[in-house]
């Protein structure tokens, strides 16, 4: 049952690449965010209230959340979105497979107990030689007006917005009952991304056609609420540390995808970069079991 849902949850994430290209087609992309997270936190709304749990009613559990959902999904997603259209979903897949490796460097600043050990360093080095290997094809096209620069960028804060969600989530967010948190975080996100989507795409937004439609509530149903449910489920069961191999099966599904449905092409660069990437998760997965989020 533990492999079962790994990879039903690898299933659930990694096509999420794929669906935010299909939706970006006629949804601007904080728009897209936006819908993302107001759908998902309406549908683990439900989820929770069918459970029989609801939010505590203090200002510090709002002020926590606030800040989990900027940090684990308005910035994140923001950025994912944007940086899609600016650079192939592949890269995008890949860069979020960095994430671990991101979370052992902030760790080891932030929580005592997870200081780098001489394995998690190497894990540190073999990531980052990964991701400098990826801006190598960008770089040789200079810096002005170089889309694809831009998007790498954007993916690269993601990845680092994302290590320091789960290393907050760590020092701060312990305790509270299955779908409380997942739900607070999301409506927080979704009240951080829907004025600021008004604000900067009130003139692009338009009925979105089926296509990008689909890829919306693929991205809002699929990937975020009925994820949510696995992972929580999987916690239970497995474990957070059994869940982080979820790292090493994103990247090459989203790879995939993109080169079948998308026609995107991965230099060596990009191949090679990847692998190293992975190399690195395999050094710092162990770190607090660090999670991937998509």
């Amino acid at each position: 049952m533990h492999w079962v849902l790994l990879f039903l949850m690898a299933l659930l994430w990694g096509p999420s690449f794929l669906a935010i290209k299909y939706g970006l087609q006629e949804i601007p992309p904080l728009s897209l965010a936006a819908g993302r997270v107001v759908l998902a936190a309406l549908i683990l709304y439900g989820i929770m209230r069918l459970k029989g749990n609801q939010f505590p009613r203090t200002f510090e559990f709002w002020k926590k959340f606030t800040i989990m959902g900027f940090l684990a999904n308005a910035l994140p997603f923001s950025m994912l979105m944007i940086g899609e259209t600016k650079a192939p979903s592949a890269l995008a897949a890949i860069f979020n497979g960095f994430t671990p490796v991101a979370t052992a460097i902030i760790a080891h600043v932030v929580i005592a107990e997870e200081r780098l050990t001489t394995k998690t360093f190497v894990g540190v080095v073999l990531g980052f030689s990964g991701i400098l290997l990826l801006f190598v094809p960008a770089l040789t096209e200079g810096v002005s007006g170089n889309d694809r620069l831009t998007g790498l960028i954007c993916f690269g804060v993601m990845a680092i917005s994302y290590g320091f969600s789960i290393t907050y989530s760590r020092v701060a967010l312990r305790g509270y009952p299955s779908f409380v948190g997942p739900t607070a975080q999301l409506l927080t996100a979704g009240v951080l991304l829907l004025p600021t989507a008004l604000i900067f795409e009130w003139d692009q937004i338009v009925l979105p056609g089926i296509k990008s439609l689909s890829a919306l509530l693929w991205l809002a149903v699929i990937a975020t609420a009925i994820a949510y449910v696995v992972y929580y489920r999987m916690l239970e069961i497995a474990g957070a540390t059994f869940l982080s191999l979820v790292t090493f099966i994103l990247p090459p599904i989203g790879v995939i995808l993109g080169v079948i449905f998308l026609g995107e092409h991965l230099s060596w660069y990009a191949i090679i970069g990847c692998l190293l990437i992975l190399g690195g998760v395999g050094f710092v997965r162990n770190v607090g079991g660090a999670k991937t989020t998509e």
